[in-house]
């Protein structure tokens, strides 16, 4: 592990605030503790406010440059480990992570040491590698232990998003190590990557003539939804009978759709960029009618699943339907066995 240090600027913790569309936003750590208390939020002396506002289109190379603390290959699994579970890591893909992860700084902690005080400012957020750390919440005069964190976890998450106080104050209870991220580093690497993602997105699902009958803002919505899922060449996407729970739109590469017929696999069909594939399942509430495998590597597919499926794009049912023709007369040109449904 370097020697390299970071200055430490003492900040907040969990936080339970209100979206601006009125639904609940917490903290995924809070979630461990969330019964002990009612949303300190509405009895603090301020609410949560978005952070300063942050445009990607307008950070450039030449900007401060990101400064690295070199890590051990223990030290990358923990902070791979602890970012599974937040959400808005997960727009990053595996290069930016890497980015991420090599931005964070050591921050190595003491017994009774605070780490972050309840109803402090603060922007940033923290991975825990090695250490005890307990949660306090003071509530109606009165503080309690409601967690105790354990050389694994990570809290202030929410920090990097939204400049709102503290819900929480975290002492260590022995010595340990953190690995800690700051606001304005955040921004740089996940907000321009989640920014960059949507623009991909969206010229990708341009492309898509079925997708024309969908509004703006139903379209933002759907960019919003996706996911990425990357496969290597001879790699089955989705395998006939199984149950559907996705739909794919390709953003790179090929894939080929293969169904089994008296034992031998046959092709019906192979579609590139601004192709989609897995919808059928979903539309006739059956199992999967044939596989899908990736034709090339890195064939990289936009992913929706089920739920966003049924609530995004239900004006593109019918249009998803006149995909069945071409699919059965393929099927019937192979000698395969068409597929069934009851038109709703």
């Amino acid at each position: 592990m370097g020697n390299k240090s970071a200055k430490f600027k003492r900040t907040k913790t969990f936080s339970f605030v209100k979206e601006p569309n009125g639904e609940k936003f917490e903290d995924s750590s809070f979630k461990m503790f969330k019964e002990s208390f009612q949303n300190p939020i509405l009895r603090g002396r301020r609410t949560a406010v978005a952070a300063e506002s942050y445009d990607p289109s307008k950070d450039t190379e030449e900007e401060e440059a990101i400064v690295y603390y070199p890590k051990t290959e223990k030290q990358m699994k923990c902070l791979n480990d602890a970012a599974s579970g937040i959400v808005f890591f997960k727009s990053c893909d595996a290069e930016q992570l890497k980015v991420l992860f090599g931005a964070m700084f050591e921050k190595k902690v003491n017994k009774g040491d605070v780490i972050i005080k309840q109803g402090d400012d603060g922007d940033n957020f923290y991975v825990i590698e090695k250490g005890i750390f307990d949660v306090h919440v003071k509530k109606d005069s009165a503080e309690k232990i409601v967690a105790t964190l354990e050389d694994k976890g990570f809290f202030g998450d929410l920090a990097l998003l939204y400049n709102c106080p503290r819900n929480a104050t975290i002492i260590a209870k022995s010595e340990g190590v953190l690995w800690g991220l700051d606001q304005k580093t955040f921004k740089r690497i996940v907000v321009k990557a989640t920014a960059k993602k949507r623009l991909l997105f969206e010229e990708l699902l341009k492309t898509v003539s079925m997708l024309q009958s969908l509004t703006s803002y139903e379209l933002m919505n759907l960019t919003d939804a996706l996911d990425v899922e990357t496969f290597n060449s001879e790699v089955k996407i989705i395998s006939e009978g199984e149950e559907a729970s996705k739909m794919y739109f390709i953003m790179e590469g090929q894939v080929a759709v293969r169904v089994n017929s008296d034992g031998i696999k046959k092709e019906i069909i192979r579609l590139e960029k601004g192709k989609y594939f897995g919808e059928l399942a979903l539309i006739l509430q059956k199992p999967r009618v044939a596989s899908v495998y990736a034709t090339m590597d890195n064939t990289k597919c936009a992913v929706l699943n089920i739920h966003a499926f049924e609530r995004l794009l239900g004006p593109c049912v019918n249009i998803m339907k006149r995909n069945l023709k071409q699919y059965e007369e393929e099927r019937k040109r192979l000698g395969i066995e068409g597929i069934t449904y009851e038109e709703k």
